[in-house]
């Protein structure tokens, strides 16, 4: 039975539908992401499972009780903020020990589940430091450690790392990942990074204006995207749109702008069939022979190029008026010999295509 299950879950404000018919299930133990742009109702949805917003319809069981009717206070779950909230005229100890406090533990419970806490997220020694004296990461670590030491039965992270600088980033979600591992607490965790969502989630929710696009594990997310959303919005790829133009030994040739494509498919698509066909930047290989494992070739002219350390990313307008972004690694202490303006030919296998007829735009 799975731990938390959101049934049909509809929130509107007005006209507006912020939550649009929404099902998932979340398995006890996992770490799932809610991740969308700005406005696609993921801080919405975990609102209504916090219990700071209540639904137009639809239920929110979790272990086998529908959360709808229950007031916050008593769903037992714990929250980290964006902004954080900690209090900031309460040192470090009674910042943690708040929720301890509400729920009438004795002094000495108290002091022993406020040690054992900091101790997890790295702060014994800080009981004594006001939130002016700390950094955004420990703020952050504050915050974290007051809603885990309720000992909740579900742990929900909004945006909790927008705050703080690209390196400390990195370090916190990794603490994050460590500690919901090892306490085995079931967490949503809300977010637009789709790094990020990838990184540290057992699954990812995919949500745009109100709607559930696609929820899965991350690897099937990112290499078996089912609409052209998806596919753009996770990782960088080359969107384009055509149609089929025929089917054979599982391989399905789509022609956009004059170019025919050719895609290993599981499924025959019919000839003529509108369809959008996703191409990430990295499996495209310049200047580099044609072998019999890749069935498409192009040439175009690079017309921007960029270099990054350790990769080179550009852009090339192929000969048809389409134009691909391109990544390539840099190895060893030589650039590849790549120059604006320079004519270029490229292939890529059928296999790191992906096609589809769910189409959505990206716009």
């Amino acid at each position: 039975m799975s731990e938390i299950i959101i049934e049909r879950l509809q929130k509107n404000f007005g006209n507006t539908e912020a939550v649009r018919d929404l099902s998932i299930s979340i398995e006890k133990g996992e770490l799932v992401s809610l991740l969308g742009p700005s406005g696609c109702g993921k801080t919405t949805l975990l609102r209504m499972v916090a219990g700071f917003e209540s639904p137009t319809s639809g239920k929110i069981f979790l272990r086998e009780r529908n959360l709808v009717e229950v007031p916050p206070q008593k769903r037992n779950i714990g929250i980290v903020f964006q902004d954080y909230a900690i209090f900031p005229t309460m040192n470090v100890f009674n910042n943690v020990a708040y929720g301890l406090k509400i729920k009438k533990f004795d002094k000495q419970q108290i002091a022993s589940l406020v040690a054992e806490y900091l101790e997890l997220v790295g702060l014994t020694g800080y009981e004594k430091r006001m939130p002016a004296q700390l950094s955004g990461g420990q703020q952050q670590r504050v915050a974290l450690a007051r809603a885990l030491v309720i000992k909740p039965d579900v742990l929900l992270l909004d945006e909790p790392l927008s705050n703080l600088d690209a390196a400390l980033r990195l370090n916190i979600r990794k603490e994050i990942r460590k500690i919901q591992q090892a306490l085995g607490i079931t967490t949503i965790f809300v977010t637009h990074d789709q790094e990020e969502a990838l990184s540290i989630s057992d699954k990812v929710f995919v949500m745009r204006q109100g709607e559930l696009m696609q929820g899965g594990a991350p690897e099937v997310i990112y290499r078996r995207p089912n609409n052209d959303f998806v596919a753009g919005f996770i990782g960088k790829s080359n969107i384009m749109y055509g149609k089929v133009l025929d089917y054979t030994d599982g391989v399905t040739s789509v022609e956009v702008n004059d170019k025919t494509f050719h895609v290993k498919t599981d499924e025959v698509i019919a000839k003529g069939t509108e369809v959008w066909v996703s191409l990430r930047p990295q499996y495209i290989r310049l200047n580099e022979q044609s072998t019999d494992t890749y069935d498409n070739t192009f040439h175009g002219t690079i017309n921007y190029i960029e270099y990054l350390g350790g990769l080179v990313k550009g852009e090339i307008l192929m000969s048809n008026g389409l134009t691909l972004e391109f990544e390539q690694p840099i190895r060893g202490n030589s650039a590849p010999d790549l120059q604006k303006s320079q004519e270029v030919s490229g292939i890529f296998s059928s296999d790191d295509l992906v096609v589809g007829r769910n189409i959505r735009r990206m716009d």
